[in-house]
């Protein structure tokens, strides 16, 4: 007899239930997977970027005593006299001169000793008093940029970010799904019952989630400028090969084989840039240092810029800065004999997809649009660490004892063909996540191979 309520439908929804809950098994699966393999780096991340945000607020606090001057602008030194004072205090070769980006800071020269790493020698700019001399770069800020991005722990270790950057993006995509409502009420941006209860960590979880999603995407993405393999291409295809400038700028000067990276803090479109060369006269002389001030005052570098000092007959003085405001970002490569500009560029010289990188790189930082994005990026880092807290309590709470608690395999393995080729996608995108994926694949098909095996000898 016909069932009429239920008809033919009814193995047809069996079926359909049966593969949305082998679907959700298998995403549930590689959720887990992907968290277990990043978290960490992500509280991490999180807690260095948003320290990071406030960077020269902290700076000036922690660092008062050799960072802040009281201003007597009749009584201020030539930039040739501040470096003297640097040099008398630490010998060496003067490399940089960095201009206060305030008159009531002091003006920091980083100089580089006979042997050793390059020190940086604060002076009073109004009396010539060395304030403080250390290592270049070992302010509290510098070094939690140097954690955040991993270069503390040098080159290698760097290839994480790349890794957890694809990885996030992963678990954001898999973690939509698993929030999505399918008809609960409860949970989708309300969170259920009390701490005690796991119900509400997976609620929590969830509903940060979904809200955060967005910005866990957008950091990761513009923080993969930095990643090694990632990062190094793109920066290729952003600029070209025009001597590591954007392509279309016009390059007619004899060029060295340094990058401005080397010799002064730079943007991400430039570390590849590099440094003209200048040809020395027969019977020229160096305009000097104060000169090439004036001349970078002259035309108009932003207050704060660096000029990274000639060292060899045919060097340049490269003023550079790279403020908050985009617009204000320049290079300026001077002629250390003629004073003459050899290359004048800022950012809207660069490329398309440069500029559109520069803009995310900036919001990355904290610094487009003030302290507004200084707070919204704070509140999104502190909703990072709540996720990664919220899941590690929910996996608690769910664990078997004495067992991992990885989420149950589905009875369909198929489901997970078409997982894989999304993930694959991902992969292809972020290469060292894609290796990363297949490691992982590889493992968990090992493991399933040996509970089988394992299952089949107990039978």
């Amino acid at each position: 007899m016909t069932d009429i309520t239920t008809g033919a439908s009814a193995p047809q929804g069996a079926a359909r239930r049966a593969g949305a809950s082998n679907l959700y098994r298998a995403v549930w699966r590689w959720h887990f997977y992907a968290g277990l393999l990043i978290l960490p780096f992500m509280i991490t991340l999180a807690v260095t970027g948003a320290i990071y945000l406030f960077r020269d607020e902290i700076d000036r606090r922690v660092h008062a005593d050799f960072m802040r001057v009281t201003p007597v602008e009749e009584q201020r030194l030539a930039p040739s006299e501040i470096v003297a004072a640097a040099l008398a205090a630490q010998p060496g070769t003067a490399v940089k001169y960095t201009d206060p980006a305030q008159p009531d800071l002091s003006t920091e020269i980083t100089i580089q000793p006979e042997t050793g790493p390059r020190m940086a020698v604060y002076v009073n700019q109004y009396g010539g008093e060395v304030l403080e001399v250390r290592p270049d770069r070992s302010t509290f800020a510098w070094t939690v940029r140097y954690l955040h991005s991993l270069r503390f722990f040098g080159a290698k270790p760097r290839l994480i970010i790349e890794i957890v950057g694809g990885f996030s993006i992963l678990l954001v995509a898999t973690g939509i799904f698993l929030w999505w409502p399918r008809g609960q009420k409860g949970g989708v941006v309300s969170v259920r019952g009390k701490p005690e209860r796991r119900v509400f960590w997976r609620d929590l979880h969830a509903v940060t989630g979904i809200f955060a999603g967005g910005f866990i995407v957008f950091l990761a993405v513009t923080g993969m400028p930095w990643s090694s393999v990632w990062g190094a291409k793109v920066n290729e295809w952003a600029n070209g090969r025009n001597f590591g400038y954007p392509a279309g700028l016009r390059i007619d000067v004899p060029m060295s084989n340094e990058h401005l990276d080397h010799v002064a803090k730079t943007s991400w479109s430039m570390e590849q840039a590099q440094i003209p060369m200048t040809m020395p006269p027969m019977d020229g002389q160096p305009i000097g240092l104060d000169a090439a001030v004036a001349k970078f005052d002259a035309l108009g570098l932003n207050r704060g810029y660096s000029v990274a000092l000639p060292t060899t007959p045919e060097g340049v003085y490269s003023g550079s800065v790279y403020p908050d405001d985009l617009s204000r970002q320049r290079v300026v490569h001077l002629d250390q004999y003629t004073g003459h500009s050899l290359i004048d560029m800022s950012y809207a010289d660069y490329g398309p997809l440069g500029r559109w990188l520069e803009f995310g790189i900036n919001t990355h930082m904290g610094q487009t649009f003030g302290l507004l994005n200084q707070i919204v990026l704070l509140t999104a880092c502190a909703g990072i660490v709540l996720l990664a807290v919220s899941a590690a309590v929910m996996w608690w709470k769910r664990r078997p004892s004495g067992s991992l608690g990885v989420p149950p395999l589905p009875s369909d393995r198929r489901v997970f063909i078409g997982l894989f080729v999304l993930l694959g996608i991902g992969g292809l995108l972020f290469p060292l996540t894609g290796l990363t994926l297949l490691v992982m694949i590889g493992l968990d098909l090992a493991w399933q191979w040996g509970a089988g095996r394992r299952s089949g000898a107990a039978a």
